[in-house]
């Protein structure tokens, strides 16, 4: 199994003869946003045959980067995701937590998530969820965005957990884990290994960031290590792997 991080929540999970994309967040510049960290690559993307969307916000869901994936992967999102997802052209499979969906030889659990999904501001507030994906040669449970939530550790014995540890600016609204809640989780999960994600990658334009940006992905890591010193905290740069060896 390979674990790809290109940055904010995408990450590439290839696993069972598939390649699964989560979150697809490719562009330089989304709304006020701007990347700072390196581009993915159009050979990183080939071949995508799944996207999972944790929820509509637009740095989770944006149209012009799915359409940069290119194919007819399958995508599975939650119901508020449906209408944006199907802008980009894809034919988007709504699920729900709880739900389960077989890809090729993988079965996708969709699992809760605490945090608010709406697209605008003027929206209801609308479910985000995060994903299990198992098949041979591993199991990955991506959280999305999501804060911390009574049962946050119940989605199963897992090989690794991505969590998100931070965002695009100084400060975390709710909805969002921070980098030592994120470690409780992970302790709470006991993946084999924790990776964090949602961090180091996109900043306000105009923004001075104070500090280093991997600053909340070392914080994981360090309380990781005293929380769970048995799983394996792993800082993936924008745009770096990892092979995750199939569990004895």
């Amino acid at each position: 199994m390979r674990i790809t991080y290109l940055g904010h929540s995408s990450v590439i999970i290839e696993l069972a003869g598939l390649k699964v994309l989560t979150d697809p967040l490719l562009r330089l510049r989304v709304l006020h946003l701007r990347r700072v960290a390196p581009d993915a690559t159009p050979e990183q993307l080939a071949d995508t045959d799944l996207i999972l969307v944790s929820h509509a916000h637009h740095d989770h869901l944006d149209t012009r980067s799915l359409k940069l994936v290119g194919g007819t992967p399958r995508l599975l999102c939650p119901a508020p995701a449906r209408r944006a997802a199907a802008a980009a052209g894809l034919r988007p499979e709504v699920m729900a937590a709880g739900g389960h969906a077989r890809v090729g030889e993988a079965e996708v659990e969709a699992v809760r998530a605490d945090h608010d999904g709406r697209r605008y501001p003027h929206h209801r507030r609308s479910e985000a969820l995060g994903f299990v994906v198992r098949g041979a040669g591993g199991s990955v449970y991506f959280a999305g965005d999501t804060g911390w939530f009574e049962g946050i550790g119940d989605v199963g014995a897992v090989d690794v957990a991505l969590l998100p540890v931070a965002g695009w600016g100084p400060h975390l609204g709710p909805g969002h884990l921070n980098p030592e809640e994120a470690a409780s989780a992970a302790a709470l999960i006991s993946p084999r290994v924790a990776i964090p994600i949602h961090w180091g990658t996109y900043e306000r334009i105009a923004m001075t960031v104070v500090g280093h940006r991997a600053d909340p992905a070392r914080r994981f890591c360090d309380q990781l290590a005293e929380l769970a010193p048995g799983v394996a905290a792993e800082l993936l740069e924008p745009g770096a792997s990892l092979d995750v060896a199939p569990s004895a």
